[in-house]
Formats: structure tokens, C-alpha cells, sequence
């Protein structure tokens, strides 16, 4: 509980509230000549400098000011990462609107329903998702202008969607010459829902304040390290909690910003890591796993990459041992959520760890890590009661914070908050000296016996092993133990690994007991909107799956 103490002196400082448009300001006062990069959804690439990013985004406050869009009302995009999805999220937050960022991977159905639920009353959107939006305006109940992001050029000759606007056409018909307004630094600024997979997605809510405060801790050295001398490429989606805040962060700092539009595997990525001479990147495990793959059958090396934050789902130390033994490559293991802004934890190295061996180094590396300052955390029992920082005792986990979501947008239910802490859905434990590791999802934690199984640890060792490209456990039904484990596994392309041999490979890694009590080998496994396996499907699949043991 937060108590407030009256009758104190106020200090004696400017009060400039914290915006998100003084972050593209300071880029062009400051880091005007650095570049901002995009490969196109046509394979070409553009490039221009903050200088003239910040010139554009003026020009388009200008032109949402003309279509009449007012301050507070949302403006939805549905975009890949590039310089036109950049100003859009400065010239709608930064004159006053609310950038809402849509996953194009979600299911149609959850689009509408999300821009009816926001009350979009513009949407952005690329030329590849034209025919959707097509097929979605007439259930798109709020919006009043539809802008293509694209040139003269690129419009189509005929299309059902009445008054389509072009971006280079709307932004060239206005002047470059405006004055950001001062708000409230509290005002809303960008609005992010969660994924959905088990209900109706919610909407997260972010202020100018948690937006600009969060970008501070991410450029902390033991955050994400960033500086002007960093080329920065965001592999991570825009649409996907602000890019873990990368399109902020890199202007705050004056890094070079490289956006990969699309194009998502291994080649691209690794072409334009090399031809950008990119320093950093940030991406869930599935991307990287494309990378590794391709550098790894084409005996390549990076030559500036330097550190790559992996979040979205749990990173397997394998893929952390070979960036750093083979590629000589940081990983940064970090965690948080939409509600979150979204980074809460990163596992970055102390004084006191540089004295240990390098695998044991890696078991602190594995973890989700520590804290930024600014969130705290706990574990707490099922009936609320604190538990230890020990690194055994797992519990749910609860976060606080500037940048922390208190409530759900336009949520009407019970008290999103547990006595002021937010209530994450993960189970994890905490070490003495505060390195956190998740040890499952709350919904995805195996009971057996009265006894929690984390089925992360069983998924990481099946990782781990040269022939598994992707593993995912689930908790069956067992008469005796209410629920077991069951492994699915998807083999890298050529191998012929059995199943004796793989539950022979956690022998002496884990308790006995943990050991899968089946495996099922598959072609794949269903991938969600941001990267995740889809488990809530899995167990579908297999509730009724007939263990062996059992």
C-alpha cells in the first residue's frame, strides 16, 4: 500500500513533462545525421536520418490534425517494422492521439473485435494487408479513414474500401511547420493488447510518463546497453509491446536504427545484420533459431554483431551457449509483458560472476534475470503469503512499477491488482542476490503427485540436445498422478533421434520423477501471433493423450 506524506517543501526544479514527442526532438537536435534504415515489403531499401523522420512525423500531425482526429482518439496500425510505422508512432502520441499497434497475425476475427473495442478511428495499414482489410472495413464499426502506407504509385486501381487515402499523398499535402503541444504527461500515448490465446484480447494502455521512463531503463547498462556508437535492428515487432521499446530507446540514445520489414528468415536476417554492420538486435527465440540454422549450414560468422536481447518466451541456454562459444555473441536474457511496457528482468553479469566458470556463468544467464530499477518483485503462495528469495522455492510471481499496467482499458471486472502488485500469470523463483527465472505459466505448471513440474526446464533440455529443433511439454491426464509430462518434439531436418535415446539424454540433468513419461515425435508445432508455441492448443490435441505408464 502507497502512503502519501503532506505538507512537504516542493523542490525547485523546471517541470517538463515527460513526452514522447521530446524523444524525436532531441533525436533531430542532437543525432540529426544518424540513419534510420528499412527494407520495404518490395525488397528495396530506403534510408534517411532522424533529421528527416522528425520532419515527416510533423508533417503527418499535420495531416491526422486535418481529417479531424482529436486528442485522446485512438489510430490503429497494421504495419511491419519501417521508417512509415517510426512516424506514425511519433506524430499520432506526439500530437496528442493514441498509436495502436494491431498484430497482423491474429486471427480476423480478433482484429475487428480489437479495433472496435479501441474505437479506432484511423487505420494504417500496409499494401500486403489490403484484401483483409477489405473483407474487415464493413465490421470495423468506428473508423472513419482508412490511409494505405504506401506511395502514388503503389495504389490500387480499384478497391471496395470508400475514400482509401494514400500516406505519401495525405503527409505531402501538409507543411513540415509544427509546434508538439505540452500534455499531460499522463495522457495516454499508445494502446497494445495481449495476445488472446485463451479469450477476447485486452487493452493495455500506456502513458506518455511509463513510455518515456521506460525507455530510460531499457538503455541502462545492464539493461540494454544502448548507445549512439550501437546500430540497432529491431527484429521484434512493432506491433508487439512498442518493440520492447527499441523505436524509443534508439533515439533516446542516438543509435542507428535498421528495420527488417518482413522479411523474417534467416538469410534476410543475417544479410542485413552484415550489410548494416548492426551491433544489436532483439527478437523471440523462433527468429533466432532461423538465424542460427542458416549461419550454421552456411559456416558463416557475424562480424559486428555484438548482443541480442531474447524475450517473448523462454530463451534454452543452448541457443545462449552458442551465440556466445560459437559467435561470439551476448545474449541478453530478458522478460516482461504487454502490461509491463514491456521489459521487467534481464540477465546481465555482476563483478562477483566474472569468478566463475563460463557454464556456471551460464546458469545465471538462463535465468530471466534482475530488475530494472523502477519494477520490483515477488513470489507469493496461493493464498498471498510471501515467499523466500532462496532460488528453489517457486511461487506466483507479482510485479509493481511506473511502467506497470494498474488496470485494463475499458475493463469493467474485478480489481486487475493484488493489494497494488500486479499478478503476472508466471511461477517462478528468485535467487538471494535477485536473479529471477520463470519456471512456467501458471496455466501451463504440470501437478503431479501434489508436486509442481516446471515444464521450461523439461523443454530446455530437450533443446539442448543437436538433434531437437523444437520442443514443447505439456501435463496429461494420469489416474494415479493427476497429471505426467508429455514431450512433443519437432527433429531438425535430416536427424532420426528416438525416444529412448532422447529420455536417456535427461538422465542425471533433472529428478527422475520430472523425466517425460512419453514422447511424441511431429512435423511442428502450432506457433502463435508473437512467436510462442501455442500450448493451449497442444493440450487440445492431447487431452486424452494414453500415457504408457499409465
Amino acid at each position: 500500500m502507497t502512503h502519501f506524506v503532506s505538507n512537504t517543501i516542493a523542490g525547485l526544479m523546471m517541470n517538463e513533462p515527460l513526452l514522447v514527442s521530446s524523444i524525436i526532438r532531441h533525436a533531430d537536435r542532437h543525432f540529426g545525421s544518424n540513419e534510420i534504415v528499412s527494407r520495404r515489403v518490395e525488397g528495396d531499401f530506403h534510408r534517411y536520418t532522424y533529421r528527416d523522420c522528425h520532419a515527416r512525423t510533423r508533417k503527418l500531425a499535420n495531416a491526422l490534425a486535418a481529417l479531424g482526429v482529436q486528442a485522446g482518439e485512438r489510430v490503429a496500425t497494421l504495419a511491419w517494422n519501417g521508417y512509415r510505422h517510426m512516424e506514425l508512432y511519433y506524430g499520432v502520441s506526439g500530437s496528442g492521439s493514441v498509436i495502436h499497434t494491431i498484430n497482423p497475425r491474429l486471427h480476423s476475427d480478433q482484429i475487428s473485435f480489437i479495433a472496435n473495442h479501441a474505437e479506432d478511428v484511423c487505420l494504417f495499414f500496409e499494401p500486403g494487408f489490403l484484401k483483409q482489410i477489405e473483407e474487415l472495413a464493413p465490421r470495423m464499426t468506428s473508423v472513419r479513414h482508412y490511409v494505405l502506407m504506401c506511395d502514388k504509385g503503389q495504389m490500387p486501381e480499384q478497391t471496395s474500401i470508400s475514400g482509401l487515402l494514400c500516406y505519401e499523398d495525405l503527409i505531402d499535402m501538409h507543411s513540415d511547420a509544427y509546434e508538439w503541444p505540452v500534455l499531460d504527461e499522463n495522457a495516454a500515448c499508445g494502446l497494445c493488447y495481449t495476445s488472446g490465446t485463451t479469450g477476447n484480447p485486452k487493452g493495455v494502455l500506456y502513458s506518455h510518463r511509463s513510455t518515456v521512463l521506460h525507455s530510460y531503463a531499457a538503455a541502462l547498462p545492464d539493461s540494454l546497453a544502448m548507445s549512439a556508437r550501437d546500430c540497432v535492428m529491431p527484429v521484434v515487432p512493432m506491433f508487439h509491446a512498442n518493440a520492447w521499446s527499441l523505436p524509443y530507446t534508439a533515439p533516446l540514445t542516438g543509435a542507428k536504427l535498421v528495420f527488417p520489414g518482413p522479411h523474417l528468415d534467416g538469410k534476410s536476417v543475417y544479410e542485413l545484420i552484415e550489410r548494416e554492420k548492426v551491433t544489436f538486435s532483439a527478437g523471440v527465440p523462433t527468429v533466432w533459431k532461423a538465424l542460427l540454422d542458416y549461419v550454421e549450414q552456411n559456416r558463416l560468422i557475424f562480424s559486428t554483431l555484438e548482443r541480442t536481447i531474447i524475450g517473448g518466451s523462454a530463451c534454452p541456454p543452448a541457443m545462449i551457449k552458442t551465440f556466445r562459444d560459437q559467435y561470439n555473441v551476448d545474449v541478453l536474457h530478458g522478460w516482461g509483458m504487454t502490461e509491463m511496457s514491456p521489459i521487467g528482468t534481464v540477465s546481465t553479469l555482476q563483478n562477483k560472476h566474472f569468478a566463475m566458470t563460463p557454464e556456471e556463468q551460464l546458469g545465471v544467464l538462463g535465468k530471466q534475470g534482475h530488475v530494472l530499477f523502477g519494477v520490483d518483485m515477488k513470489i507469493v503462495d496461493d493464498d498471498g503469503a510471501e515467499l523466500a528469495w532462496d532460488g528453489k522455492t517457486a511461487g506466483r510471481l507479482l510485479v509493481k512499477g511506473p511502467w506497470v499496467i494498474r488496470d485494463y482499458f475499458k475493463h469493467s471486472g474485478d480489481d486487475v491488482l493484488e493489494d497494488g502488485w500486479f499478478p503476472t500469470g508466471d511461477v517462478a523463483s528468485i535467487t538471494p542476490d535477485g536473479y529471477m527465472q520463470i519456471t512456467d505459466r501458471s496455466k501451463d505448471v504440470i501437478k503431479s503427485g501434489g508436486e509442481w513440474i516446471g515444464s521450461i526446464d523439461i523443454e530446455n533440455i530437450a533443446m539442448a540436445h543437436p538433434d531437437v529443433a523444437l520442443a514443447a511439454c505439456i501435463g496429461v491426464p494420469h489416474p494415479k498422478w493427476d497429471e505426467r509430462p508429455l514431450l512433443l518434439v519437432v527433429k531438425k531436418q535430416g536427424r532420426a533421434i528416438g525416444k529412448a535415446d532422447l529420455l536417456h539424454f535427461y538422465q542425471g540433468k533433472i529428478a527422475k520423477w520430472w523425466t517425460p513419461d512419453d514422447v511424441v515425435f511431429v512435423d511442428a508445432l502450432p506457433i502463435g501471433a508473437t512467436g510462442k508455441v501455442l500450448k493451449h492448443e497442444i493440450r487440445g490435441q492431447y487431452a486424452s493423450y494414453p500415457l504408457p505408464t499409465a
